[in-house]
């Protein structure tokens, strides 16, 4: 073997260092039992406090949900054999009053902002041709608007792009409310209702609807052709899909107290086809506090796991009281006190 071979081979070995010789330090933890007791004693007195706070933030919040899908269909449609059919009918029917009055009470004071939803029970938009069926390109740039390739059915009428294109845009929610406070109206705050990031991402500042609505069917709400989609706010709301079948989208915000048992008068156009698939309507009034709206699971289960955690520390200490175990002295195993016949 020559000395290059020999020089070429020494310079394939790595260059010596802790690291490559598996040197450095190890942190080898022992699960003592003192360390595992105090481990849960310390995650159940965090975890307890964290969740009582969110409790009680969750039991601040004020909230009245109405639902109104039935209620608001005249009794001339609610025969008891064909209500499914008559409802269809009455939703369907252009020349039927479907305005809806509801009154309601507050049980407590509503400080504002007091945030108004509407609320779909049974309403899939998580369906994966539903999610396809839209054309981000075409909402963005008005030169893109025969980027319709995965909006059909509803991607042409007479042969002229719709804008925007797709069933979710197509199925726009369409219910309208009036509220009034003790016979006094009050304004709802329909501005900056929608993700800032959609308005000046998402949906083009010159983008303007074209040919929405004017098929047959109709499937929601229509859109003013002057106004471009980025300040068409219940659209952007709308078009942002809800992962579970039961949600609540904001309609918008009222910047009025309320006092506690005030009446509040709502006046409901009821124009939302949910009667084909069986769905539900609900009207919210919710105010916040600093973890949001009324949420009682997050508190809960914070409680959960911290009184599992005491629990479990109260057992082990139980049984090391009861019965301990001689760290490093493997005499208590029995088979070392009576080793086995060979």
């Amino acid at each position: 073997m020559s000395s290059g071979d020999g020089a070429s081979k020494k310079s394939k070995k790595p260059r010596y260092s802790r690291f490559t010789q598996q040197e450095l330090p190890a942190c080898k933890p022992i699960l003592t039992p003192a360390l595992v007791m105090a481990s849960f004693i310390s995650l159940g007195i965090t975890f307890i406090p964290i969740g009582v706070s969110h409790l009680s933030a969750s039991e601040q919040v004020v909230e009245i949900r109405e639902q109104y899908d039935e209620i608001c269909v005249p009794s001339n449609y609610t025969n008891p054999t064909t209500a499914h059919q008559e409802r269809i009918r009455f939703i369907q029917d252009s020349r039927t009053d479907k305005t809806c009055t509801r009154t309601l009470t507050a049980p407590h004071k509503m400080k504002p902002p007091i945030f108004v939803y509407y609320q779909l029970d049974d309403f899939y938009q998580n369906h994966r041709r539903y999610v396809k069926s839209r054309s981000d390109k075409q909402y963005r740039k008005p030169r893109s608007e025969t980027e319709y390739g995965d909006c059909d059915p509803e991607s042409t009428f007479n042969n002229m792009p719709i804008v925007p294109c797709g069933l979710i845009a197509w199925s726009l929610f369409n219910d309208t409310y009036r509220i009034s406070v003790n016979d006094i109206a009050i304004p709802i705050n329909k501005k900056d209702i929608a993700w800032k990031s959609d308005k000046t991402h998402k949906f083009g500042s010159d983008v303007f609807p074209k040919n929405f609505q004017n098929s047959d069917l109709v499937g929601g709400a229509k859109l003013n052709e002057s106004i471009p989609l980025s300040e068409q706010e219940d659209l952007l709301v709308w078009m942002r899909t809800a992962a579970l079948p039961t949600f609540r989208k904001l309609y918008g915000r009222i910047e009025t107290e309320i006092e506690a048992r005030d009446r509040i008068t709502v006046v409901i156009q009821n124009n939302y086809n949910t009667y084909s698939f069986r769905g539900k309507k609900n009207l919210v009034l919710s105010t916040t506090t600093w973890i949001g709206g009324k949420n009682p699971f997050l508190g809960q289960m914070y409680i959960i796991v911290g009184g599992l955690c005491l629990f479990l520390a109260i057992a082990f200490i139980i049984v090391y009281l009861i019965k301990p175990r001689p760290l490093g002295d493997p005499s208590y195993l029995s088979w070392n006190k009576n080793p086995p016949a060979h």
